[in-house]
């Protein structure tokens, strides 16, 4: 039997988002240039998107590229911005094949807007898609994101739409990035650094979390099933007890 045989279908995570890390360390510890470890961090994607299609998840996001990153050194985010358009470009056809459909969440304002037009080409190619939804993280920070949907409530108030004690958990769920797409069951971190990064707070408050020292490049289809195997065998209880969830 291999991993996969032993993961209960019945008992499937509906979103896996992972926090893929660790590609500059991959290509330093092989003394390579940073770049060497994205661009093999890109043939993880396709691996894991293929794995969790096969499985059955129906929502995977991934950590594409933060905020935060708009800092890195200006040659690198080149490329890395490049690499992303790129390898979704060619990923396309493939996409639409296994039936994923691609869509993204961040702060799309900060892109090119040349790369940003060419992923929502990729995006329109493979929206009829009904598989796997496929959510690129790309320009996205958490706190971004909630400042923004604080932004877009107050304004309502502001407007006389929207009364302040109307406000609630559901609202603003609404009106996040994600307002499409239900919460991470599982969040998964490769790397071995034990943070959040500043992504998907509101969203990830009751998802279960399993961090493994992999990096991103070295990141395969068993280690994916493992933390599947891993999440099947915890016990969600969303503040209740063991008693009251059985």
């Amino acid at each position: 039997m291999t991993l996969i045989d032993n993961i209960d279908k019945s008992r499937l995570p509906i979103h896996v988002a992972i926090i893929m890390d660790g590609n500059g360390r991959w290509a330093k510890a092989r003394n390579m240039e940073r770049s060497a470890g994205h661009v093999e961090g890109v043939n993880t994607v396709r691996t894991i998107t293929e794995i969790a299609s096969e499985i059955g998840i129906k929502f995977l996001t991934l950590y594409t590229f933060s905020t935060e990153n708009w800092n890195r050194p200006k040659e690198e985010v080149d490329a890395l911005m490049h690499l992303i358009v790129v390898a979704i470009e060619r990923e396309t056809p493939d996409l639409i094949k296994n039936n994923v459909r691609l869509t993204m969440i961040g702060d799309f304002k900060r892109m090119p807007q040349e790369a940003y037009n060419r992923l929502c080409k990729c995006m329109e190619d493979t929206s009829h898609c009904t598989g796997l939804t496929l959510c690129l993280a790309l320009s996205y920070s958490s706190r971004w994101e909630i400042t923004e949907t604080c932004r877009k409530i107050a304004q309502k108030v502001a407007n006389g739409d929207l009364n302040p004690t109307d406000i609630n958990v559901d609202m603003i769920s609404e009106n996040l990035c994600t307002s499409n797409i239900p919460d991470p069951d599982l969040l998964i971190r490769t790397g071995g650094e034990m943070r959040i990064s500043n992504f998907l707070l509101w969203q990830i408050a009751y998802s279960e979390i399993y961090v493994t020292d992999i990096y991103w490049p070295d990141f395969n289809k068993n280690n994916f099933c493992q933390a599947i195997i891993e999440y099947q065998s915890r016990e969600r209880r969303y503040g209740k007890t063991s008693e009251q969830v059985k």
